[in-house]
């Protein structure tokens, strides 16, 4: 696997969790609603145009954070999209969504509060709950 340097952009918007078989796993620093993003080990851009065997690793992957995220958060709905139109590196968002966030129906890309956050501790227990949930690889490097 290719060595991975992730964006700016995404260092500066999550918290990072640690490694899953396919990547690294981010947690939106905006706690409104539990949102987390996968970045994959490689280089390419477009999921769809990964070899077979690398795509149903990652799918699996982002699979066990959206069990996770139903399990713990109570989520009624997961919404899943590897958009990339403002940053360019390969990432996939699973976002646990329900009637009652902040934002439902919309989109939470632009309609998020700014000040809601996590705390440190709340960081520590997602992290060690949801690796202990999904068995992953994890070399935890916030």
């Amino acid at each position: 696997m290719p060595e991975v340097t992730i964006h700016h952009q995404l260092i500066n918007d999550c918290h990072q969790l640690g490694r899953m078989n396919s990547g690294t796993l981010l947690l939106h620093k905006n706690a409104s609603v539990p949102w987390f993003i996968l970045v994959p080990d490689t280089d390419k851009t477009e999921l769809l145009y990964l070899p077979a065997n690398q795509r149903d690793q990652i799918m699996q992957d982002c699979s066990s954070i959206a069990v996770f995220i139903k399990q713990q958060f109570g989520s009624e709905k997961i919404n899943f999209a590897a958009i990339g139109n403002l940053v360019p590196q390969l990432h996939l968002h699973v976002i646990g969504r329900n009637k009652n966030d902040p934002c439902w129906p919309k989109p939470v890309w632009g309609h998020l509060h700014a000040d809601d956050s996590y705390r440190e501790e709340t960081i520590q227990r997602i992290t060690e709950s949801l690796f202990g949930a999904v068995k992953a690889d994890i070399s935890r490097d916030r």
